[in-house]
């Protein structure tokens, strides 16, 4: 039996090595989970004698089979919950997350099963994440960053890669949800700025940082 500690670094390390595509190093690790490097070393060195991790001092961290197991059921967990909350419960997306952050830890396989078979099983979170199945296998799609598109594009809002409140909220003031589209009229080539359409209707300016976080269908 993992502590919900433990069970957080093991998420942590699977998030930051599908970014970086391979090893994972402690500073990394560090900054997703908000603690010091010593911190997480001394962590790393427990995870590695439960043999969940492969961890070489300098060299960096990948998960075992038996880790990214773990990783992807909680994944799994967070994002049907999220689902849940939103779709059944009529949460806003913007308020979910910290939920799910504790209802992950529920231990009942048999629970999630049973939530996910009531849902549908559904493909894609309130944010546009892919929810792994059962087997740990996620449903990928074509999509890329708004910022990577031409004046004169229109795209279908698919995800967000930050899930922060203050991004939500800010996302919600300007009326884009997912299954929002987004057609770019102009873009500001010294600062990355754009002005967007919004589903037909109203135009926003909106910053780099705003239109790399948008994934659109590609």
């Amino acid at each position: 039996m993992l502590t919900r500690t433990e069970e957080n670094y093991l998420k942590a390390i699977y998030k930051v090595s599908e970014k970086e595509n391979g090893r994972v190093n402690t500073n990394a690790i560090a900054a997703i989970t908000e603690t010091s490097a010593a911190s997480v070393t001394d962590m790393l060195k427990r995870l590695a004698d439960k043999d969940l991790i492969l961890y070489k001092k300098y060299k960096g961290v990948t998960l075992t089979k038996s880790g990214s197991k773990i990783a992807t059921d909680l994944i799994r967990k967070h994002r049907l919950w999220e689902y849940f909350l939103v779709e059944k419960l009529e949460f806003s997306w913007v308020d979910v997350h910290e939920i799910a952050e504790e209802l992950e830890h529920v231990p009942f396989d048999s629970l999630i099963d049973r939530l996910d078979e009531y849902l549908g099983h559904p493909k894609f979170d309130p944010h546009g994440d892919p929810i792994p199945n059962a087997e740990g296998k996620f449903t990928i799609r074509a999509q890329r960053s708004l910022d990577g598109f031409d004046i004169g594009k229109k795209g279908i809002l698919l995800g967000v890669k930050e899930h922060n409140k203050d991004f939500l909220i800010y996302l919600n003031k300007l009326q884009i949800s997912l299954g929002t589209e987004l057609e770019i009229l102009e873009k500001n080539n010294y600062d990355g700025s754009m002005m967007i359409k919004i589903d037909n209707d109203a135009s926003h300016l909106i910053s780099e940082k705003v239109s790399k976080n948008l994934l659109i269908k590609s």
